[in-house]
């Protein structure tokens, strides 16, 4: 990143999945809180800033890492008359993360920090960083968009943050979108005072830079200087989100001196990720997890149960007596381009199929729950699906884009069975629920395994906060995986990779019910029993390299 020339950085909420330690130690901090020895060695660190105004320690009631900062940039421009100067520009940048990392790592982070909501934050601190001199703030703000009530431990708080007054752009990200993008469909970007094609929210030049360096998010400011202040001309400005792939499908070239620098790290990670684990006969996959491909979940539910069923017999006698279950879902389904699908073929399975089939870094998580509660989760869950109008004759979107894969759990389990009916509006479509055979009553108790993220509230599930989580395991959900497959040793579709719990209930409509996956996947579809999947278009038409599939909900 130095080589790079970065000249600022904000801190996300991943950044504390590995403990304060570890991340005082990489980010060459020097953390004043518990459980941090101020002598250990550390590492150099990043010759840029790095701003966070949101997490304070406990211990000192101050923050980690800076609030804010101002860099000084000397910028070439033109005069009244159009002679070229130069001018110095002050550019505050302030740094916010959601404030629930503090219930996502609590075995990290319980009594070590504390967080404030980004809006009080801000409030705090813009006009602190005006009166130091700052001609422009930009907030460098890891969250999303969301418009419901604010709350000061709201995850996706940067539709309020853009109301701010003072704030002049910013830089957003967490839910993984593309921002700005004239053709996403993303509920988070149909807001009012949310423009998609121009990059502002509430007026505010932002922009989303999807995941994982895909894409780099350019805010270009025009500016104009009154005589004793910089003012961003709002009409010249523009905001893009430009992707590291283009059109012709090829790539962007590689930085050769960035390339040279992390060749062995690279070269490493490949090879350490290539470690076999065991071998499977069966391809996992998420093309079709939207419809009902267990193959890519069901393997994450088989481990996560053994894991919690274990513990439970050995040191919960208490909860002996109840049924554990398995909440997992499909991280990768397309959402950051056509590439982006869990694919692990039969054969061989190694530590990189492991981290496609587990993407975060999350702990196992298990918490106790009714059968009312359980009706819940699976409930919000199935508000991945958009509404669906029986009688409709024209074409009806089968997938809410703007509600995420992550979000969708599922049991995949021959003992739990329901339906989702998407002909129903949120909040009333799970029906015919049963365990065994039997309807789940009501005040019926589960013990179901998770992750950090979701027992905590992570998602805004109804009931989850952290309060019914009956284990919290010291062990990453991963690690986890990669200790079934190794003990299992052989993965086999019929053990492994076709339960499956959930149906929709059948539905005659008048039009093709339809959604995008990968072209040239429909025989995986058929491997999987769906059998009222078909394809429609080998392109989509929208140019991301999609295929149309439909599903016929009468089937």
């Amino acid at each position: 990143m130095n080589q790079l020339g970065v000249e600022g950085s904000g801190i996300g909420n991943h950044e504390f999945n590995y403990g304060l330690a570890y991340l005082n130690q990489v980010t060459g901090s020097r953390f004043d809180v518990d459980g941090v020895d101020p002598a250990r060695p550390r590492c150099a660190g990043p010759a840029f800033p790095q701003v966070l105004a949101n997490v304070y320690s406990s211990k000192t009631q101050t923050q980690l890492f800076a609030p804010y900062r101002i860099i000084s940039k000397q910028v070439s421009a033109f005069d009244a008359h159009g002679k070229p100067v130069s001018a110095i520009v002050n550019i505050g940048i302030i740094g916010f993360t959601p404030p629930t990392i503090v219930a996502w790592d609590q075995r990290w982070l319980e009594g070590k920090v504390y967080t404030e909501g980004v809006v009080e934050t801000a409030l705090k601190y813009i006009p602190q960083m005006r009166a130091e001199g700052a001609d422009l703030v930009i907030a460098i703000s890891h969250g999303g968009l969301d418009a419901a009530a604010y709350s000061l431990s709201m995850e996706n708080g940067n539709y309020h943050l853009s109301k701010v007054a003072g704030i002049d752009a910013m830089l957003i990200g967490h839910s993984h979108q593309v921002f700005p993008d004239a053709a996403s469909r993303v509920e988070q970007f149909k807001l009012p005072g949310v423009d998609k094609v121009a990059g502002t929210v509430n007026g505010v030049p932002t922009t989303m830079a999807n995941l994982w360096g895909k894409h780099l998010g350019v805010i270009k400011l025009h500016l104009n200087y009154d005589g004793a202040r910089w003012l961003v001309d709002k009409r010249l400005t523009t905001v893009e989100a430009r992707s590291t792939q283009r059109a012709d499908q090829s790539f962007v070239a590689p930085d050769a001196q960035v390339a040279a620098l992390i060749a062995g790290e690279h070269a490493a990670t490949i090879a350490y990720v290539k470690t076999p684990l065991g071998t499977s006969d069966y391809r996992m996959s998420s093309y079709f997890a939207d419809v009902g491909d267990m193959s890519a979940i069901a393997i994450v539910n088989h481990a996560q149960l053994d894991y919690v069923a274990r513990y439970v017999k050995a040191n919960l006698p208490q909860y002996a007596a109840l049924p554990v279950l398995s909440m997992a879902a499909a991280f990768k389904i397309g959402s950051a381009g056509v590439s982006d699908f869990t694919d692990v073929p039969a054969g061989s399975v190694a530590l990189n199929n492991a981290a496609d089939l587990y993407l975060y870094p999350n702990s196992l998580h298990a918490v106790k729950v009714d059968g009312a509660g359980l009706a819940a989760w699976l409930e919000h869950g199935a508000a991945r699906f958009n509404t669906i109008d029986p009688a409709k004759n024209a074409a009806q979107e089968l997938v809410n884009s703007g509600f995420p894969s992550y979000n969708f759990d599922t049991l995949t389990s021959a003992d739990v069975s329901y339906e989702i009916d998407v002909t129903q509006p949120i909040g009333r479509r799970i029906g015919k629920l049963a365990y065994r055979g039997k309807a789940v009553e009501p005040m019926q108790q589960f013990i179901v395994a998770t992750n950090n993220y979701r027992a905590s509230g992570g998602g805004g599930f109804p009931g989850l906060d952290g309060s019914k989580t009956v284990l919290a395991s010291p062990d990453a959900n991963r690690d986890v995986l990669i200790a079934y497959i190794k003990t299992a040793k052989q993965l086999t579709a019929a053990a492994h990779g076709v339960q499956r719990s959930w149906r929709f209930a059948k539905v005659k409509t008048a039009g093709p019910v339809v959604f995008r996956s990968k072209p040239g996947m429909i025989e995986l579809a058929r491997a999987a029993g769906l059998n009222n999947v078909a394809l429609l278009r080998l392109d989509d038409g929208g140019g991301k390299g999609f295929a149309l599939y439909s599903v016929d909900l009468s089937q």
